[in-house]
């Protein structure tokens, strides 16, 4: 539970710098440049948990299809980020563990009762009413937002069937390459040389989103995904405070009581999840 509240709070600060980075830089781009200063971070840690030998994988098939969820978060989130509000975004994108809550009886074998799935269906309830699909104020962008919740959840079912056969290090290096390779294919299309202040930004990124996905893969290794999953939503009161401190971002009525909603449900499920594990112990 620790590395996920530590590993959404880091994820949370480094989306906030990849929003101020989309006034100058597209997608492919942040993917790459950050991309490039995960290594110096991964390399430490590699050396550190025993060298190169750490790297030949056990399950090569299932850390590609997880690269490749983490790729399609990551790419979505950032092309959302361009249009909409920082919290707006985080709202949708952690409608992911409703997902995860959802999919665990069917993809990870892992039980869910009725109170759990009433939790989900409040949970999506706040997402609708968050993107308003039949009002006049929806946004396009928000569905770039949601494909991101689908492949973040992705991602997470993936890291928890793999289990620890792979190290979270192990897991993450391959994660970085996939990502780094899909930045490199875009810069033909466009690109230009960041300045000084601006690499400074795109290391900061690269450094926070290396742990960020360190301390997430730790935490689905190490515990249920319907236990460590809802604490995402913690996200939520980060990203708000700093889309407030940074872009004077303030939630409009409508968007503010589906993220109570979409935060509710996962409180909820938080709740049961704990008072269902003590009483197994």
């Amino acid at each position: 539970m620790l590395c996920m509240i530590a590993g959404t709070f880091l994820l949370t600060t480094q989306d906030a710098i990849t929003k101020w980075l989309t006034t100058d830089f597209h997608a492919g781009e942040i993917l790459f440049y950050r991309g490039i200063w995960m290594f110096p971070v991964l390399a430490i840690l590699i050396h550190l948990n025993g060298g190169a030998r750490i790297l030949r994988l056990k399950q090569p098939k299932g850390v590609l299809f997880r690269s490749l969820a983490a790729l399609g978060a990551s790419l979505f989130v950032t092309i959302s980020l361009i249009n909409l509000p920082l919290a707006e975004t985080m709202a949708l994108v952690f409608s992911a563990p409703l997902l995860l809550t959802a999919a665990s009886p069917f993809l990870l074998r892992e039980p869910v009762g009725w109170h759990r799935w009433a939790a989900v269906l409040v949970g999506f309830l706040g997402v609708l009413i968050m993107i308003q699909p039949e009002a006049e104020g929806f946004k396009g962008w928000v569905i770039f937002a949601i494909l991101a919740a689908v492949c973040s959840a992705s991602r997470d079912l993936i890291t928890r069937r793999l289990g620890t056969a792979d190290s979270a290090v192990t897991v993450m290096f391959y994660t970085s390459v996939v990502a780094l390779l899909a930045g490199a294919v875009t810069l033909p299309f466009g690109t230009h040389m960041p300045t000084m202040q601006q690499w400074g930004w795109f290391i900061l990124g690269g450094i926070l989103v290396t742990f960020a996905h360190l301390f997430v893969i730790m935490a689905f290794q190490l515990a249920a995904g319907a236990i460590v999953a809802p604490l995402k939503y913690l996200s939520l009161i980060w990203s708000a405070v700093i889309g407030y401190l940074i872009w004077g971002d303030v939630p409009g009525p409508m968007k503010f009581a589906g993220a109570t909603l979409v935060v509710s449900a996962g409180l909820f499920i938080l709740y049961r999840e704990t008072r269902l594990y003590r009483t197994h112990i």
